[in-house]
């Protein structure tokens, strides 16, 4: 397998105000990651998507930018299985052991899907869902307009504080938050569905596309150990 992505996650003194934009002054010391790839073979992906991570003593801060020429979404309900339409998802296991890990999703309505994986599903894991961060904060931003295909718009974009106190709980026996040099497993995905325009309305295609931080190898973003590097 290829070398796995680092991302050096910086400390911030001020707190970002999370409005979705990604245009708050503190996320200017935090770097970009590298372009989103596919999570195996396939082509390269027709829209650019990257991110940003910063934290502090009480949050672990996740930014989220996502070209997107036609914005659309219809699922609202929280818990919903929203890979079956466009969105953005976090990947965490703070202590590497590809045990007892966290999964998040949003979409571009903001709404948000959170599990827990015991162990992945290759080796017989089942979800405990929902899980829920009780201090979790979210925010989405909308350059353009959701769900109005007469349009073209430019992109969607994520903000998230995950607290330390309810991640905890995946990093028994180490320090949450952690201390400088500390190294957790992570990954960011997006799902994406090719759609089309019929009789003025959106037509949801038939094969999702996965755009991945850390390259997986094979298409199946639970197999932790594939997972990059998040260094604080």
């Amino acid at each position: 397998m290829p070398d796995l992505p680092v991302y050096e996650c910086p400390r911030t003194t001020t707190a970002p105000n999370l409005d979705g934009t990604l245009t708050d002054p503190a996320w200017e010391a935090a770097p970009w990651t590298t372009d989103f790839v596919p999570i195996h073979d396939g082509p390269a992906p027709r829209f650019g998507t990257r991110a940003k991570l910063m934290y502090d003593d009480r949050y672990l801060y996740v930014g989220g930018l996502l070209e997107e020429p036609h914005i659309w979404s219809t699922m609202t309900e929280k818990n919903s299985k929203l890979f079956h339409e466009n969105n953005f998802e976090l990947f965490l296991d703070p202590d590497g052991d590809g045990l007892n890990y966290y999964e998040f999703e949003i979409n571009p309505l903001g709404t948000i899907w959170e599990l827990t994986l015991p162990k992945p599903y290759v080796d017989g894991g089942l979800p405990i869902d929902p899980t829920n961060l009780p201090g979790l904060r979210t925010a989405i931003h909308v350059d353009g307009t959701v769900n109005d295909p007469s349009d073209t718009d430019t992109a969607w974009s994520v903000e998230l504080a995950v607290p330390w106190a309810d991640l905890a709980s995946y990093n028994e026996g180490r320090a949450t938050p952690p201390n400088p040099g500390d190294e957790w497993r992570m990954n960011l995905m997006r799902c994406e569905w090719p759609h089309e325009v019929v009789d003025g309305a959106y037509v949801k295609g038939d094969q999702i596309e996965f755009w991945v931080w850390s390259p997986q190898g094979i298409e199946d973003m639970h197999r932790p150990d594939r997972w990059g590097v998040l260094r604080f």
